[in-house]
């Protein structure tokens, strides 16, 4: 039985996370799934729109499975490396979010760049009720996206976050009835501009610390390229 529904596209894949009677709980065999989605994107790099069949993007991780896991499986870091590996996909990636995002789901729309959510959206990261900690991205990812104090809210207070707040806070860009055909708007629209500039910038404004040197450098690669005169030869025309 399938976890993930791959589409290929000309300029993206649509990745659809699969379980609508589990409410898509990421399990073992959807992170696999999830992998070989990664696998391709890094071989083949376009842009990524990553939603949920149903009611709901991903209400969490499969608990059965969570149970039974011990201390040397979190030491291998099973969702977190998943989850790291999507951050890193070269081109900008959106998630499309509908119905609850909450722990394993949650981190896993943290980890896109974007985020789209329909007005019945729920963020949470419930996990301490559950005698542990979300680990797979959330503590170092949230508090960038919306914030310390709204971060420990979430991730100490056991507060979940509807799309107003979403939106208010900076997790999410917008609302949208028809979440899907919201992000392939943006994906559209994302799609004109510069793949070598998009992969660069992303690449820049994700590194630690302060870089201006690497701002020089990647600038300095998108000066020479032909496609940045053609772009800029076509606006001047048009102008």
């Amino acid at each position: 039985m399938r976890s993930v529904a791959v589409t290929e596209l000309p300029d993206r894949f649509v990745v659809t996370l699969d379980r609508p009677a589990q409410r898509n709980a990421i399990n073992a065999r959807m992170i696999g799934a999830l992998h070989d989605v990664c696998a391709t994107i890094e071989r083949n790099p376009k842009l990524l729109l990553l939603t949920g069949r149903g009611d709901d993007f991903a209400a969490g991780a499969d608990i059965d499975e969570l149970r039974m896991r011990t201390r040397d499986d979190a030491l291998t870091g099973i969702n977190r490396n998943l989850f790291d590996r999507v951050a890193k996909l070269p081109l900008p990636t959106v998630a499309a979010v509908n119905g609850y995002a909450l722990g394993g789901g949650a981190e896993l729309a943290y980890a896109c760049d974007l985020r789209i959510a329909t007005p019945t959206a729920v963020f949470g990261n419930p996990e301490p009720g559950l005698g542990i900690m979300a680990a797979a991205g959330a503590s170092y990812r949230l508090p960038s996206l919306v914030g310390m104090s709204i971060a420990k809210q979430i991730l100490l207070g056991g507060r979940n976050i509807d799309a107003e707040t979403a939106l208010r806070t900076g997790l999410i860009l917008d609302i949208a009835e028809d979440h899907v055909a919201a992000a392939h708007q943006l994906l559209d629209r994302i799609a004109r501009q510069s793949r070598l500039a998009l992969r660069l910038t992303k690449t820049v404004v994700d590194a630690p610390g302060s870089h201006p040197w690497a701002d020089d450098i990647a600038q300095a690669v998108l000066f020479d390229t032909e496609d940045k005169h053609q772009r800029m030869t076509a606006f001047l025309e048009k102008r």
